[in-house]
């Protein structure tokens, strides 16, 4: 079957596409080579972090092993995430929907978000000790704001069509809300949520840096204060791919409760 030009092109297009980030991938790693071949620095190279993957298999660090580290962080983001989203789009849809609540709540909320989630550490520390449960209120901080901002802002840009649809239909308040409004801001909740997992991982990581036995923040702080730069190298490339990783569950999941988002962006 002969294809058209069009298609010629689009096919060639998908197939770019494919190649580049294999190409991207291995310009890294070149780099990478390069960096850590020069001698006048101690980068370690993709060898040596190798090893040191190896011997952390086989000598576990605060007799945990590498997956449950990182299945430690993953623990305090899952609490953290399902807590900010319950909570963080109930407040986005309050705030963003019902004017009196808005102008009552909304300054408060708004003065919070300018500080940054690191920023509660000390005193977080202080009420609560150096525990979970810190860690999780910190990872909380941090994730709720996107979910908040994001709800806000898609249930206060509500297309007036369709309540204009609901009031035609004679629907009441919690109709036009439960049936009009909150499905249309679906979009831009999903974006609040996409984010939030992001912030969520970062934010974890930064606080078992600064206080923890467990968890791959821990592990490189672990690795520079011993100054076992493989070891911080490998969980900085854990981090990475835990974060795509995450990344890509979102978007899934993103596309699985709102597929029309698929549509609008092919």
């Amino acid at each position: 079957m002969t294809l058209s030009k069009s298609e010629q092109q689009e096919r060639v297009r998908r197939t770019v596409y494919k190649i580049l980030p294999v190409i991207s991938i291995l310009l890294l790693l070149t780099l990478w080579v390069v960096a850590s071949g020069n001698d006048s620095t101690s980068f370690p190279s993709p060898m040596a972090v190798y090893d040191r993957f190896l011997k952390f298999m086989e000598k576990p660090i605060q007799k945990l092993s590498l997956w449950q580290h990182i299945l430690a962080s993953l623990g305090r983001v899952l609490v953290a995430l399902i807590a900010s989203w319950v909570l963080g789009i109930s407040f986005g849809i309050l705030i963003g929907w019902n004017k009196k609540a808005n102008a009552l709540l909304g300054p408060i909320f708004t003065a919070f978000r300018v500080v940054p989630p690191l920023a509660w550490i000390p005193l977080i520390t202080i009420w609560f000790g150096t525990g979970e449960f810190p860690k999780i209120l910190v990872v909380f901080i941090g994730a709720v704001m996107p979910v908040v901002v994001n709800t806000q802002a898609g249930m206060s840009n509500v297309d007036q069509q369709y309540l204009d649809v609901g009031r035609i239909f004679n629907a009441d308040k919690w109709q036009m809300l439960l049936d009009f409004a909150i499905p249309s801001a679906l979009d831009a909740i999903f974006a609040g949520v996409r984010t939030s997992a992001s912030a969520a991982w970062m934010v974890v990581l930064a606080a078992e840096m600064l206080g923890g036995k467990s968890g791959v923040g821990f592990l490189i702080t672990r690795g520079m204060d011993s100054g076992d730069l493989p070891l911080v190298l490998l969980s900085m490339i854990c981090i990475g791919i835990i974060g795509a990783i995450l990344a890509i569950a979102m978007q899934l999941i993103e596309r699985w409760v709102c597929p029309w988002t698929v549509r609008k962006s092919s």
